[in-house]
């Protein structure tokens, strides 16, 4: 069995080389994005596997049918980059619900620690033999309430390690979980409230720009912002116009809305074009990280593992796949499961 393999990177290679060769699996790794010009490339491949910043649209998807491609595997739980209505009845759809959320919820609580008691100034000053404390002067976490947008596995993992630090936990999901002892409020209340706030829920038409100007403005003046999840969940010039005016404290970024064509590359000898972005990581109350959240062996290990799984079941077993994204009556992640059938 053939996959094409999209915007590979370095750790991507021993992973999905081993789980694969155990299943008789030849993947062709290409370094370059899928997008309408480098779909050709999948020709003739059983498979084609992506990842959050690859193009897959309704041309793509189009000129992958056309090429013989019956699987698009994406290797991350998000799918917002996926055209999964125009997919319905050519291409089947498969992800990764959950390969390592801790390492997601982990690398939130790093980011606002490092941000909160200036970590990163401190060893940047240090490098240069610098022992001053002036300017370093950070806060408790203890007895802080910390507003949780989102509570799935990765949001609920994030409210424990909350909870271990000895803050004040309140959250908001469209979609409560039951009986899980998590104090539920209003959107607005969690603006209103929280003194830091994280964002952990999946993009969506009704989620982008979540936090927008109007929210920022309901929210406590030096507010703490974390996103690990998708960019476009925050208007970036609306949260750049808050730090400006001091009503935001910091803000720690693991996505931006327009990362496609800057993350996960090595631009330090360019200027940077997106100037939004150039004047985020300008501020000093600003931490950016590249995606980065998920990158741990444990991670990238369960994510080529289901990947191949999700591509063994759906070639081995009719079609089937827990993991298939279906379009069939709306309800993307679902529908499989309760059906018990494939998509199409």
């Amino acid at each position: 069995m053939k996959v094409a393999f999209f915007d590979t990177k370095p750790y991507d290679v021993p992973s999905f080389e081993k789980y694969g060769a155990q299943k008789g699996m030849e993947f062709k790794f290409y370094e370059t994005k899928l997008n309408e010009d480098t779909a050709p490339l999948a020709d003739g491949c059983e498979a084609a596997c992506v990842f959050v910043n690859d193009t897959v649209n309704a041309a793509v998807i189009d000129r992958l049918h056309a090429g013989g491609v019956k699987l698009i595997a994406l290797r991350s739980a998000g799918y917002n980059n996926v055209d999964i209505e125009h997919a319905f009845g050519k291409i089947h759809v498969v992800h990764v619900p959950a390969y390592s959320p801790y390492s997601v919820a982990e690398h939130a609580m790093a980011l606002l620690l490092t941000s909160i008691r200036r970590i990163h100034k401190a060893y940047i000053r240090t490098r240069e033999f610098n022992f001053s404390l002036n300017g370093l002067t950070g806060f408790d976490l203890h007895g802080k309430t910390v507003g949780v947008i989102g509570t799935g596995k990765i949001g609920r993992i994030f409210i424990d390690i909350c909870r271990g630090f000895g803050m004040k936990v309140i959250a908001y999901d469209k979609f409560p979980a039951p009986d899980s002892g998590i104090d539920y409020v209003s959107l607005d209340e969690l603006f209103a409230r929280s003194d830091i706030i994280s964002v952990h829920c999946p993009l969506t038409a009704e989620t982008r720009h979540l936090i927008d100007g109007a929210a920022i403005a309901r929210m406590k003046k030096g507010v703490v912002i974390l996103n690990t999840s998708r960019g476009a969940l925050i208007d970036a010039e609306a949260l750049l116009e808050g730090i400006k005016a001091r009503q935001i404290g910091a803000a720690c970024l693991d996505v931006y809305e327009e990362e496609s064509d800057v993350f996960f590359r090595d631009l330090s000898g360019h200027i940077l074009g997106d100037d939004l972005l150039a004047r985020l990581i300008s501020m000093p109350n600003v931490i950016v990280t590249s995606h980065q959240a998920f990158l741990t062996e444990d991670a990238l290990n369960n994510i080529a593992e289901t990947t191949v799984n999700n591509i063994c079941s759906y070639f081995d077993h009719d079609g089937l796949c827990d993991n298939e994204l279906c379009y069939r009556c709306g309800n993307i992640e679902r529908c499989k499961k309760e059906r018990k059938q494939r998509c199409f």
